[in-house]
């Protein structure tokens, strides 16, 4: 084996490596380098806050070997470059074993601000679970995750991040000719609930108390001295899931495959693909157009959160022993989800908790919303900017049925009678973004990435840092998506 530390041709980003997942044993990886990339890779677009929060100097780029070595042609000095095995369901079928089949996990690394993080290049070539796929991935989709990755951490909501994007002229071939990238990704764990799937339904018990002890020292210590630590973990991951789904319906998120490989057990959004935040407001919207039968349509994410959960507590049972306790667990989740969405939803009103008058209110705009599809992220930032006293675009303008809107508006306002209106508008603002990353900005940036000019992808980038704020310089990425964005169609493939 290739011993790194030595290797004259390693580049060295000068972080502290360790890998405790490795440690874990050979059964959950296999050792192996990525696939180096034909041709001469090439920057696309970088996270200087990531790059940070790693500790990373400014011009951490320009050192000698690290495009080569992020693209996957190079190592890094104190890497330990493995795939790991995992299994799952898929759109609610069992698939069998899964895996890193084009990603490969370099090791963790400390960081002076983010922890102990994990470091992945995706794209990285063939593994022993690629099965039927080749190991790569494509500029488009590897621009999409790295945009949106960055773009969810920057609304709040727990994500797994992205360093870097390189790109390759190496042609891949999907629904048509493209060309290849890796993304650099970052998590304090990949760990998903198909990695306890596998060792559960393979009848690997001692591995998968392993890995449950594993997960519980690092990620979950206050269940160690819980009576039943394993119902205790469960019973955290559902909380963690069930909050991260409620954030997702909050922001009108998508993710478009929430299959159970596709699922962290840490609570984190992992492996962006066909997601979409929502434009006009459709419950029944499916953003991916290979979900024929709209099993992870916006308005289902709930429950199939809860379903996924259900998965990982039917593994887990071998440890829990009793499955009157992996049921208390999963049977928490309606309750923990609908008291976090109620929050959201009335910190999005500028209230600073949910009500027996904030509830009503929010199902008849939801009603109303869904009734006139209404645009989701403009409806609620121009409801905080008339708050905030901006009368230049009135809420009511948006909607056909201005009467059923002034009615709801008078109940709003009753409902701030005695409340501070700046107060209310500044926790509107906060809550409530002037820019996502809608499709057709991300296809906009794509277009332009594929003639080399990621001008577009950069400068998105750096604004959805500041999702908050408002955007003079950008005004049009935060209005109306034009009509042909209704055309786009994401797959699995993106």
């Amino acid at each position: 084996m290739l011993d790194i530390a030595e290797s004259a041709h390693a580049a060295d980003l000068g972080l502290t490596w360790d890998n405790a997942f490795e440690r874990l044993g050979g059964q959950f990886y296999t050792r192996l380098p990525p696939v180096p990339l034909h041709g001469q890779p090439y920057w696309v677009a970088r996270s200087a806050a990531m790059a940070c929060e790693l500790g990373l100097a400014d011009d951490w780029w320009q050192a000698l070997g690290v495009l080569q070595a992020v693209s996957g042609n190079r190592p890094l000095v104190g890497s330990t470059p493995l795939a790991s095995v995992y299994s799952g369901h898929q759109f609610g079928a069992w698939a069998g074993q899964l895996g890193d089949g084009r990603a490969i996990l370099l090791g963790e690394v400390r960081t002076p601000a983010a922890g102990t993080q994990e470091l992945q290049i995706k794209g990285s070539g063939l593994t022993p679970y690629s099965r039927m796929g080749d190991g790569r991935a494509v500029l488009r989709s590897s621009i999409r995750e790295f945009l949106c990755s960055e773009a969810m951490h920057a609304l709040g909501v727990p994500t797994t991040r992205a360093l870097c994007v390189t790109g390759s002229d190496e042609p891949v071939r999907r629904e048509r000719m493209e060309t290849a990238a890796v993304v650099t990704r970052v998590a304090p764990s990949f760990i998903r609930f198909g990695h306890f799937e596998h060792f559960s339904h393979g009848g690997q018990h001692d591995a998968l108390r392993t890995l449950a002890d594993f997960v519980i020292a690092r990620f979950y210590p206050q269940c160690r001295d819980a009576a039943n630590p394993y119902a205790a973990l469960l019973a955290e991951v559902t909380r963690r899931t069930a909050a991260l789904i409620a954030q997702w319906q909050a922001v009108g998120f998508m993710h478009g495959v929430m299959n159970t490989d596709n699922m962290s057990i840490l609570g984190l959004t992992i492996d962006y693909g066909p997601f979409q935040f929502m434009d006009g407001f459709d419950p029944a919207h499916i953003c991916n157009h290979s979900d024929h039968q709209g099993r992870y349509a916006y308005e289902r994410q709930p429950q199939i959160g809860h379903w996924n959960l259900f998965a990982l507590g039917q593994a887990l049972l071998p440890l829990i022993g009793q499955s009157d306790q992996a049921l208390a667990a999963l049977q928490a989740y309606p309750g923990l989800f609908a008291a976090e969405l109620d929050q959201r939803m009335a910190l999005k009103l500028g209230l600073p908790r949910a009500s027996a008058g904030s509830r009503p209110l929010v199902q008849q705009l939801l009603a109303l919303l869904a009734r006139e599809r209404t645009d989701w992220t403009i409806f609620w930032r121009r409801l905080a900017r008339q708050v905030a006293g901006d009368t230049q675009q009135p809420v009511r303008e948006l909607f056909h049925d201005r009467a059923a809107m002034d009615h709801l508006l008078l109940q709003y306002q009753e409902l701030l009678t005695h409340a501070n209106k700046a107060q209310t508008a500044d926790l509107m603002l906060k809550h409530n973004p002037s820019l996502v990353l809608r499709n057709h900005l991300a296809e906009q940036a794509i277009a332009l990435a594929q003639q080399k000019d990621f001008s577009m992808v950069q400068a998105l980038h750096e604004a959805l840092q500041r999702p908050f704020d408002e955007q003079p310089g950008h005004a049009d990425w935060c209005n109306f998506p034009p009509d042909w964005a209704s055309q786009i169609q994401i797959s699995c493939s993106s």
